[in-house]
């Protein structure tokens, strides 16, 4: 998978790690941006306007007849944005585009789907550092 998330800082206790059910089969890499699929069930995300999570802390494989994966909720990360040319402070969202986050709007906030906000200006297709806390 490209543009993983890269870990710049854990917050809180470690990141503040959740634990959330996956399906058995599902493989799903360390540091992707993770969406609720179902009740307290996450898939990697790939839709805009999806409720997400957080970042994966770990590798979850598919046919390891494991049921569970780890997310952290809260730190700082190294992101893809095509936030255009946004300021320091901006909100993001998860986007259309797989591991890339845009400049959130209104609707992700209804929805769930924002995730952090810049910690230093962004071009569009720039690696930036973002605080994400969910």
């Amino acid at each position: 998978m490209a543009n993983e998330f890269a870990i710049i800082e854990l917050l809180g206790d470690g990141g503040d790690p959740m634990t959330y059910t996956c399906a058995e089969a599902t493989t799903i890499l360390k540091g992707t941006l993770a969406e609720l699929s179902a009740d307290r069930t996450v898939i990697a995300n790939t839709n805009d306007n999806a409720a997400v999570v957080g970042v994966t802390a770990m590798e979850k494989v598919g046919g390891d007849d494991s049921t569970t994966v780890s997310v952290y909720t809260n730190g700082v990360w190294d992101c893809l944005t095509d936030a255009g040319s946004d300021n320091a402070g901006v909100l993001l969202a998860n986007s259309a585009t797989e591991q890339t986050l845009q400049t959130a709007d209104a609707a992700d906030l209804l929805a769930g789907s924002y995730v952090g906000h810049l910690l230093e200006a962004a071009g569009n297709a720039e690696v930036c550092a973002v605080r994400i806390l969910k």
